[in-house]
């Protein structure tokens, strides 16, 4: 943390001069009792600032998440309380992904349910009875009683239908839905769906631009709602897809401590993927974007910040997470990388080591980046991904035929339960190759 923290000048034990003696450190080590207290202690305002620092006592479940690679079985949850119940809880089904446990059960997006192994969920067991590498979804029916508002008289009601799950191992191709939708009036929307920025599958998101620019899109919606980041350069061989008139110019920049100014890094616009070929380019000067606020984090609102200089990107959704930091895998080797990794045991770090800025320096805000048009999933109405009438999707093409706001009703749409342990760290990650 002393060579490579990034609020290193914030926290006064991480000093180059902290200890003079070896005896005085080692005295100081003796008073943590185990190396993840250590590490917490050294982070800057954790609650505030850096809240995404980690330590992980096994760095191979760690390289695996950031190709993709989980103990998984396919679904991605919200929680919520019910309408007269602050106490009770019931999940809905945000995502299936391909290919998945889930998705070979034929589970479906916007599925509601009650209860884990016929236990009703409430804020207390929902996190544990979901984390269980097996169980058993019940399913309910949500009965609003006639009233759109989200009324004290509405209620969820057990089907007796289930499903049973067990967790695999599985690799996730993060480019997740590609098409492309004639809207009318000769105007063709390409959409892509990206839910993480992995290195490993670069040309298959090349690939994906290729298929746009075979069937002559006009306009683009990339949905990043649920995608919290990952390779900064992954980040900016998007942002080439989406243009192409900009190669060589700065894309994003990322500056580290005082101390490792010579780091200090800019990521171009480019015409071709390392090792992968020539990018395939739209060309364009405006791009739809969907966000949710609980998700939608680090690379992917890099992706924004970095285009908003050069094209109209029109942000349809939920405020962002608010992350512009980078981080690095950290290893206990002579150079801190994987080369020669000490062999007795796995620990790594990840801590934040550069911040974020686009080509103007400016840094994606705390509190995120604010929609252009602020639209909520609602948990009665998520609607199908990929499908025109989703009402994230509806809404951008609504804007690119110049129809008007559909003015889809969520006032009183219930907010998801927050849960740091149901989304996992890598998730809201964006790290430097």
């Amino acid at each position: 943390m002393n060579a490579v923290y990034l609020y290193k000048s914030e926290i006064p034990d991480l000093a180059n001069d902290r200890f003079s003696t070896n005896e005085e450190y080692a005295n100081y080590l003796i008073d943590f009792e185990s190396p993840e207290a250590l590490f917490e202690s050294l982070l800057y305002l954790p609650d505030d600032v850096d809240r995404f620092s980690r330590i992980t006592d096994n760095y191979f479940d760690l390289q695996n998440q950031q190709q993709g690679v989980s103990f998984s079985n396919g679904l991605e949850f919200n929680f919520y309380t019910l309408p007269d119940n602050d106490t009770e809880v019931y999940g809905v089904i945000t995502l299936v992904l391909n290919n998945s446990v889930a998705d070979n059960l034929g589970l479906q997006r916007g599925q509601i349910f009650r209860a884990i192994d016929g236990q009703l969920l409430n804020r207390t067991n929902f996190r544990s009875l979901v984390g269980q590498n097996s169980y058993t979804l019940n399913f309910a029916d949500y009965n609003d009683n006639g009233t759109p508002e989200n009324d004290e008289d509405d209620t969820l009601t057990l089907n007796g239908e289930s499903s049973a799950l067990t967790k695999e191992e599985y690799t996730e191709n993060p480019v997740h839905i590609v098409q492309t939708l004639d809207v009318g009036n000769n105007i063709k929307v390409g959409y892509l769906m990206y839910n993480q920025f992995n290195s490993s599958f670069n040309n298959t998101l090349n690939d994906a631009f290729a298929q746009f620019q075979a069937e002559g899109v006009d306009e683009l919606v990339i949905d990043l709602r649920y995608n919290g980041g990952g390779s900064v350069q992954t980040a900016a061989y998007l942002g080439s897809m989406v243009t192409g008139q900009f190669t060589g110019e700065i894309y994003s920049k990322l500056f580290y401590n005082e101390n490792l100014q010579d780091n200090n890094q800019n990521f171009l616009f480019t015409n071709s993927i390392s090792d992968g070929g020539a990018i395939n380019s739209l060309n364009l000067t405006k791009v739809y974007v969907l966000t949710t606020k609980l998700r939608t984090a680090s690379a992917s609102e890099l992706v924004i910040n970095s285009l908003k200089p050069y094209i109209d990107v029109v942000v349809i959704g939920q405020n962002t997470v608010g992350k512009t930091q980078a981080s690095i895998t950290v290893y206990d080797s002579p150079n801190l990388n994987f080369e020669n990794v000490n062999p007795n045991h796995t620990y790594a770090m990840q801590p934040l080591v550069a911040n974020s800025t686009n080509v103007n320096d400016q840094l994606v805000p705390a509190e995120g980046l604010t929609p252009d048009i602020e639209l909520s999933e609602v948990a009665r109405n998520f609607g199908t991904l990929g499908d025109a009438n989703e009402p994230l999707l509806a809404e951008a093409i609504a804007d690119i035929t110049n129809s008007g706001r559909l003015f889809i009703e969520n006032i009183d749409a219930p907010k998801p339960i927050k849960s740091k342990t149901l989304i996992p760290p890598v998730e809201q990650d964006m790290y430097i190759d």
